[in-house]
């Protein structure tokens, strides 16, 4: 059976307060324990599920190059040069995908900072107008996608224009939708939803919510669901 356990979470709380090369070195084992091996585990038993959801959506159980985030930080152009991610997470991305900006489902992991995520951060700019384009062609489609995960308790979160992008009338219907600069659900749940026996159950109930919105998405970028 697959478990998600509190050690995830106190191993990154230990990590926050601990974000050095020389400590991490010295509880890699417990890393790979007690985060990494459980994520792998999620990851591969929840590849059916999304068949099942969706068959163009992947779940790749893999050290590097799969679903699982890389604990390491980017830290190139940061002025924090901390050198480990103080989270985990999962990404399960559409097979047409080659990086975060395309429609996916997520799992976010932080000590007091757990969610579900599920659509599209940071489009290109085509993608953007793309879905932009649909919206306005078919706003009514947009509408149920988009009260469909409203009415299920999630929130649509992003950044957003001050104002309608041009080609589009200012006091048009949707112009608060047309202004998003990113078309993602999130679901907020609590640590211990987590680490509950039936979490990865839970967890595709929970993806199976935005169906329509992850839908009209994938339908606007010309993509199978």
């Amino acid at each position: 059976m697959v478990q998600l356990t509190s050690d995830l979470f106190r191993f990154l709380e230990e990590l926050k307060a601990n974000n050095d090369r020389i400590w991490f070195k010295s509880n890699q084992a417990r890393f790979e324990q007690k985060v990494r091996e459980p994520l792998l585990a999620f990851i591969a038993a929840f590849e059916e599920p999304l068949a099942n959801i969706s068959p163009s959506m992947l779940a790749i159980a893999k050290k590097s190059g799969g679903s699982m985030f890389r604990i390491h930080r980017d830290t190139r152009f940061s002025k924090d040069k901390s050198p480990y991610k103080t989270w985990a997470a999962v990404q399960f991305r559409h097979e047409a995908g080659r990086d975060a900006h395309a429609p996916c489902y997520y799992l976010h992991l932080a000590p007091g900072d757990v969610f579900v995520g599920a659509g599209i951060w940071h489009p290109d700019r085509a993608a953007l107008d793309a879905i932009r384009v649909l919206i306005d062609e078919k706003p009514a489609k947009w509408v149920k996608a988009r009260d469909a995960v409203l009415l299920a308790g999630w929130d649509l979160e992003g950044d957003a224009l001050k104002r309608i992008p041009r080609g589009y009338a200012a006091e048009h219907p949707l112009a608060d939708d047309l202004r998003r600069k990113d078309f993602i659900a999130v679901r907020r749940l609590s640590e211990q939803d987590v680490v509950q026996s039936g979490f990865l159950q839970r967890y595709t109930d929970l993806c199976r919510e935005p169906i329509k919105l992850m839908k009209f998405l994938t339908e606007a970028l010309g993509l199978p669901f």
